[in-house]
């Protein structure tokens, strides 16, 4: 039976024949209301907060259930709706919101690939994207005539993004015109404001208070502006930084260079130790070759991306317009009031910042940015019922 997201979970039970009877057995599931959309250049499982026990422990272990099966620690997620890899590997939990000034609230949990574990560290702005069409689809918010608005407070960072969706006659559309690089074809535009991003995990734009710092020998940018990100020239690790993915994540000596790196710079940026999390992203940098303003190759943090979340674009550009950074001198940073170009393997992510100049370090006070999303899916996932 397909949900209709109206109500809270069955239970399946299993019959079999005993004595010529019917029998329930004893082994049974329980099936959760879920639907699985695509946002942007990533892919997920969307829930309402209902629908989840409110308590966090037993919330991940219902969550590692769906998404892994009874194998948690299966780096192919084989008996779950996983998708084996970091991008596909992705929850959002949505509610409405009590606060002042949000329409949506939005938990995004990052389920670790090959290990029983998950990671809130971070948000995810490519997970954001269909969290307006999933509220939309699941009747948590009305959709308006033409366009719906929505603000989201995204619990992760405890900041708010404007996200707007195209709802002609109060529904969902995901055809249109819009291209994203890293998703084939094109679909309907979801345009997303980030406001106040600032120092969304570490407390601080600049978490360990400097420009630049070393550690492990190679000099770095730390930043954060909605997703930590330790920048460092692929020069300065004996690479081009135009590698392939491919390429780069054979290099068996360069994740081990990068991670010697990372585990440092999380604890100096404020985010303890990171060797189980997902953050902070290591970010080769390199001129830009297609008329951007940087070329990047992002690591999430042991995988090279196939394109570059979106939130660590936001941070790559943030850099890139702060004197002093590593990114000054590699950056070429476009006429004012022109996108920031920021370019990955798959071409490209435009961003458009909103900065403010008077102060001693330039501010990013908004960044828009778009995206899309698509629902792609929408039934029951079944756990095993004792997990519940």
């Amino acid at each position: 039976m397909i949900p209709d997201f109206g109500g809270g979970m069955k239970m399946i039970r299993s019959k079999a024949m005993r004595d010529g009877r019917d029998y329930v057995m004893p082994e049974m599931q329980r099936s959760i209301p879920f639907m699985q959309f695509r946002g942007g250049s990533s892919k997920g499982l969307y829930f309402r907060a209902c629908d989840l026990p409110a308590e966090q422990d037993r919330k991940d272990r219902v969550l590692l259930a769906a998404m892994c099966g009874n194998g948690p620690a299966d780096r192919r997620q084989i008996d779950g709706l996983g998708g084996a890899d970091p991008l596909t590997s992705k929850v959002a939990v949505v509610q409405t919101s009590a606060r002042p000034g949000a329409d949506l609230d939005y938990e995004f949990i990052q389920v670790v690939v090959g290990a029983a574990a998950t990671d809130r560290t971070q948000n995810c702005g490519n997970i954001l994207a269909g969290v307006v069409p999933f509220a939309i689809e699941a009747g948590l918010l009305k959709a308006a005539a033409g366009e719906t608005t929505a603000r989201v407070y995204m619990q992760n960072s405890g900041s708010i993004c404007e996200v707007i969706v195209r709802t002609p006659d109060g529904r969902m559309e995901y055809a249109g015109e819009a291209r994203i690089d890293g998703v084939p074809g094109a679909a309907a535009p979801v345009v997303c404001n980030y406001m106040d991003i600032a120092g969304s995990a570490c407390g601080a734009l600049l978490p360990t208070g400097r420009l630049i710092d070393e550690f492990a020998g190679v000099p770095v940018t730390c930043i954060d502006n909605g997703m930590p990100v330790v920048l460092i020239r692929a020069a300065d690790l004996g690479r081009t930084g135009y590698e392939t993915p491919a390429q780069l994540n054979a290099d068996a000596e360069l994740k081990a260079r990068l991670e010697a790196i990372r585990i440092p710079a999380g604890a100096a940026m404020r985010l303890g130790d990171v060797t189980g999390k997902v953050v902070p992203k290591m970010c080769l940098i390199a001129p830009p070759r297609q008329g951007g303003v940087i070329h990047t190759r992002t690591f999430i943090p042991h995988v090279c991306h196939a394109a570059i979340g979106v939130l660590g674009a936001v941070s790559v550009a943030t850099a890139c317009v702060m004197p002093g950074t590593l990114a000054d001198g590699l950056a070429q940073l476009p006429a004012p009031g022109e996108p920031f170009s920021v370019e990955h393997p798959e071409g490209e992510f435009s961003i458009t910042l909103e900065i403010d100049y008077s102060g001693a370090l330039p501010e990013v006070k908004r960044a828009g940015l778009l995206r899309t999303a698509r629902l792609l899916s929408r039934g029951e996932v079944l756990i095993p019922a004792g997990i519940w």
